[in-house]
């Protein structure tokens, strides 16, 4: 959910304030200097180069952190979170590379964490919008790390109704059933476990986004229903991941409750009707060769 600073893709640019402001240490009296409104200064002027704008974002995405106790206490953020906020989506849309992008939605998705205000803020800047876009962008988007940053920001943004519509108009559906079927390309750890958030929260947002009949019955037509089927059942999709296995099963459930016909008996009576646990329990304990 934060920026993973333990892989190569997602490790904050050893420059300045960043290198100092990584240590949780540091972070406190940093804070109490009114180091944010700082922050919101080099994010919003543009005369600033990108590199400087980006080293911003990663240490706001340092700032909100949830592993931090005391971001709570930020209220000079919460005085600057809207015009952070817009220069963060700004810095996103016109990224010129893949880390810049990473650094800046990594800051965004630390923001939906830390206060719900951000979500809508997000909305009425047609974040969705940009974000789809921007995962058809190679330049900008080509690692599950920055995938993981990305349903993140939907994953916070689903529990919105208004977030339902815009998902409809940006063909956001299609993009979740992609990032269910997230594989990594490497085999390291590191990228496998994002990986596995990335399936998890695809299945969340998905869980979420359902309650709206209109995103259920898309997500039907693309076959949606199948592909959480499917990591359900074989535990080599999700990479035996049980994380993913639950967030699976309540967005089938919750598919199933809109649109049962999409279901064939066996599944209903192993995924759908038993209680949650014991759906989870005969599912984490099949073979491949069960399947």
């Amino acid at each position: 959910m934060r920026l993973d600073v333990s892989s190569e893709e997602g490790r904050l640019p050893e420059l300045g304030c960043g290198r100092y402001a990584q240590s949780s240490p540091h972070v406190r009296p940093w804070a109490q200097v009114d180091g944010v409104l700082c922050l919101a200064d080099i994010l919003t002027d543009d005369s600033h180069s990108e590199a400087t704008r980006a080293e911003a974002a990663a240490v706001v995405a340092q700032v909100t952190s949830p592993h931090l106790p005391f971001t709570q206490h930020l209220s000079s953020f919460l005085e600057s979170m809207e015009e952070i906020v817009t220069a963060l989506v700004k810095l996103c849309q016109e990224a010129s590379s893949g880390e810049v992008f990473l650094l800046a939605s990594a800051a965004l998705a630390n923001i939906t964490f830390f206060d719900t205000m951000a979500c809508e803020m997000l909305l009425q800047l047609k974040a969705i919008r940009i974000l789809l876009e921007a995962c058809s962008d190679k330049q900008r988007v080509d690692t599950p790390y920055t995938r993981d940053q990305i349903v993140t920001i939907l994953a916070n943004m689903s529990v919105l109704e208004q977030c339902a519509s815009d998902i409809i108009q940006e063909n956001g559906v299609q993009l979740i059933m992609g990032l269910l079927s997230e594989k990594p390309r490497s085999g390291t750890p590191a990228e496998v476990a994002a990986c596995e958030r990335v399936q998890q929260k695809a299945a969340v947002t998905l869980a979420r986004l359902s309650r709206d009949p209109d995103v259920a019955r898309e997500a039907v037509r693309l076959s949606c229903m199948s592909r959480l089927i499917e990591l359900c059942r074989s535990p080599s999709e999700r990479n035996s991941s049980d994380a993913v296995l639950v967030a699976c099963l309540a967005a089938l459930r919750r598919l199933a409750g809109v649109c049962p016909e999409g279901l064939q008996d066996s599944d209903f009576q192993q995924l759908v009707q038993p209680r949650l646990v014991d759906s989870f329990l005969l599912c984490s304990n099949m073979e491949e060769s069960f399947v």
